[in-house]
């Protein structure tokens, strides 16, 4: 895959790229203004439009780049956060910084709407500031599918049978790809196909035999998984005006048809689904239900990691805020608030290694309003910290276990009683002061 890099300021991307072995080149005005611009399959426009303070020029750069692009731009620039705090000066449609350098502040929808405007293409959020425009719409939808796709593991085997152990490195292939798929592969998605139904018949007589030996709950639970996972993203599309059936990737038409009978009847579950996310009564209900994460009287706050175990619902509310914001960088601990239509996105660095972690950044989205907060807590001296961080966390998960010690400990010497004292770092540390402990690591120690 080739990379271009337009607008490449001193070309220190270019050269981190090219160390990771990728084909990348750049071009900028001022720096590299004789370097050739040429097509790539990526090109990069990134942190420019916000520099250049004539509104035609900002769109002339962004064709320019466009026109060079083969498969995928992404568009970063500046955004407006409230609560940064920031002092800046007018100065046309952005403001005039301390350098003495012009920065347009985009809001996040302001930024999406440019860009589509500007090329006549969706613009599809990959974070905060930052946005991909896909030139086949095919290569979208695909990328837009896999963002809400769980991975599947296979069954194992239960029973022993002749016939499956004579085939067994066959059937083994075979039984990853119906996990990848959710169903029975059609003949030009297993490349063996020709063989197994040499050996054994048919695609569906080898599924036969593989049911007998692994069973069929769990297969049953792969489809249903899948199944769910395409009506989170039919769901989601709806924010990007759904494609016709056609021009979706080969297997995701596919999927529909084999899970839904006919794309009508998916995308009719699919705006059932989003629009009972837009309701606070079976959001609260739905948080009740969840399995995973921890439930306080305002919100649900799943770990990064447990979103995936979130019922349909759930995920469809928390992609609506993914769907504006894109990723938010460095965010492991979501909040889903129960009652007032708000996503948050909770940043603590040392999540898995410190003991009580504190919290660096908080973003919060307004689903009803798109009003975007931020909290900064970089320059606190009292940050929020975190306790029973296993509470958080999908079952199964490998730090489960060691960060559940560490809160039993905590609840055998009454650290944990009073909890309107120590949900920050000087509140914790004057209690553990307090009872003569300290914390090194996930342990709990007695103070010298």
């Amino acid at each position: 895959m080739t990379i271009f890099d337009y607008g490449c300021g001193y070309g220190r991307d270019v050269e981190l790229l090219a160390i990771r072995g990728f084909s990348a080149a750049g071009w900028d005005p001022a720096f590299f203004p004789d370097n050739p611009r040429h097509p790539a399959d990526v090109v990069n426009l990134g942190y420019v439009v916000n520099v250049i303070e004539s509104l035609d020029e900002r769109r002339q750069a962004m064709q320019r780049a466009w026109g060079l692009c083969r498969r995928l731009l992404v568009v970063s620039a500046q955004v407006l956060v409230k609560g940064r705090g920031e002092e800046t000066i007018g100065f046309g449609d952005g403001v005039l910084t301390k350098r003495g350098t012009f920065q347009k502040h985009y809001e996040q929808s302001e930024l999406k709407t440019f860009i589509e405007g500007t090329l006549g293409q969706q613009a599809h959020p990959a974070g905060l500031g930052v946005f991909y425009v896909f030139r086949d719409e095919a290569g979208a939808q695909e990328y837009l599918a896999r963002r809400y796709r769980r991975r599947a593991a296979t069954p194992l085997k239960r029973l022993s049978e002749v016939q499956f152990e004579a085939n067994r490195d066959l059937l083994d292939s075979f039984m990853t790809t119906i996990a990848a798929h959710g169903r029975l592969p059609e003949v030009d998605e297993f490349p063996q196909a020709a063989v197994l139904e040499e050996r054994l018949g048919s695609i569906k007589r080898a599924f036969a035999l593989v049911k007998r030996v692994t069973g069929t709950s769990e297969w049953d639970e792969i489809t249903t998984r899948r199944t769910e996972d395409l009506l989170v993203y039919l769901a989601l599309g709806r924010f990007q005006r759904r494609p016709p059936m056609t021009i979706l990737p080969l297997g995701l038409q596919r999927d529909i048809r084999a899970f839904f009978g006919s794309y009508t009847k998916a995308c009719r579950q699919a705006d059932d689904l989003l629009f009972r996310s837009g309701n606070a009564e079976a959001v609260d209900e739905a948080c009740k239900r969840a399995t995973v994460g921890k439930l306080l009287p305002n919100a649900l706050y799943v770990h990064h990691d447990g979103l995936d175990s979130l019922e349909p619902l759930l995920r469809v509310y928390e992609g609506c805020a993914r769907a504006y914001l894109g990723e938010v960088e460095g965010a492991n601990l979501i909040k889903l608030h129960r009652h007032s239509g708000k996503v948050s996105y909770l940043v603590y660095p040392d999540f898995e290694t410190d003991p009580h972690p504190a919290l660096l950044r908080s973003i919060k989205l307004s689903l009803r309003t798109r009003e975007l907060d931020c909290f900064d807590y970089a320059k606190s001296t009292n940050p929020p910290i975190l306790h029973r961080k296993e509470t958080f966390l999908p079952p199964g998960h490998a730090l489960m276990a060691k960060f559940a010690r560490l809160t039993q400990q905590e609840e055998k010497h009454g650290l944990l009683d009073e909890t309107a004292t120590i949900g920050t770092r000087v509140g914790w540390e004057r209690r553990l002061a307090e009872r003569g402990l300290l914390v090194q690591g996930h342990r709990l120690i007695r103070r010298k």
